[in-house]
């Protein structure tokens, strides 16, 4: 099965999202490799890696001694990977041009298999988390952050943008994805023999010049007419939708709450306590 081409895009505006996403989000993710303990010389497996910009973190944190794995369907964001590489002199940094699910990986290699806002657009996650396994070792750690997604608001509410979080939710799943595929993990890991070590959601929020309400808003104005294009909602409800985050960004007080994102992670080898 071909998975389906990822819903948000591969192209410059979305690599630039990213970019500034990581700057938002990458502190969360970096306290939960510390929490992980990545250490020099881990082998880590980045699964959906994008442009990269985790695939580096990694990187400086396993040194010389370690490796890493990018493994991305899209040539375009491996290929902004592979320059960064060059100039940087990095040599232990792979690159697969694959899916979780049709890529050939080393069996029992990995200290680390991690993703990021990757299990919300999987269409089988049973499959995908399978297929991960069987490149973990023995005591290794399968890590993934992401949305469950509740929590998405704009304050002061009473405006068409409230129904957002309803839109959004259809807008994964037209693509194949779910919205809560975080919550589904631990059954799941606990249904293949891991141990769950942790299970933490984390939720941002700022006004107007925060860098997380600005983050919002490359992303709903990137995607809010993406989702009429493929008639999940009316483009005069986009507009409307649209017309009503611009009022909240002009307002001093106006307050976003991000989704809420989970961290979780979970041992390969022994029974949850």
């Amino acid at each position: 099965m071909t998975q389906a081409p990822y819903l948000l895009g591969v192209n410059q505006a979305e690599l630039e999202r990213l970019r500034f996403q990581h700057t938002v989000w990458g502190p969360i993710t970096n306290r939960f490799f510390d929490r992980i303990g990545v250490a020099e010389g881990w082998k880590c497996l980045d699964v959906g890696a994008g442009p990269g910009v985790v695939t580096l973190d990694l990187r400086a944190r396993v040194g010389e001694s370690g490796e890493v794995t990018a493994l991305e369907p899209a040539q375009y964001f491996l290929d902004v990977l592979a320059q960064e590489s060059r100039q940087r002199g990095w040599t232990n940094i792979k690159l697969i041009h694959a899916t979780a699910e049709e890529a050939t990986l080393p069996e029992k290699y990995f200290d680390l298999i991690f993703a990021r806002w990757v299990v919300s657009f999987v269409p089988d996650l049973d499959r995908f988390v399978r297929r991960l396994l069987e490149a973990l070792r023995p005591g290794g750690v399968i890590a993934f952050q992401d949305y469950y997604y509740e929590g998405l608001s704009l304050f002061p509410h009473g405006g068409p943008w409230d129904r957002m979080a309803d839109i959004v939710r259809a807008y994964f799943r037209s693509g194949g994805g779910d919205p809560y595929a975080a919550g589904k993990l631990p059954a799941l890991f606990r249904q293949h023999g891991l141990r769950l070590v942790e299970f933490m959601p984390t939720c941002l929020s700022g006004g107007p010049t925060s860098d997380v309400f600005r983050w919002a808003g490359q992303f709903f104005t990137l995607h809010t007419p993406r989702m009429a294009e493929l008639g999940i909602i009316p483009r005069d409800e986009a507009e409307a939708l649209l017309a009503d985050w611009e009022a909240h960004a002009r307002n001093p007080d106006a307050l976003f709450f991000s989704p809420l994102v989970v961290d979780v992670a979970a041992v390969l080898g022994g029974q949850e306590t």
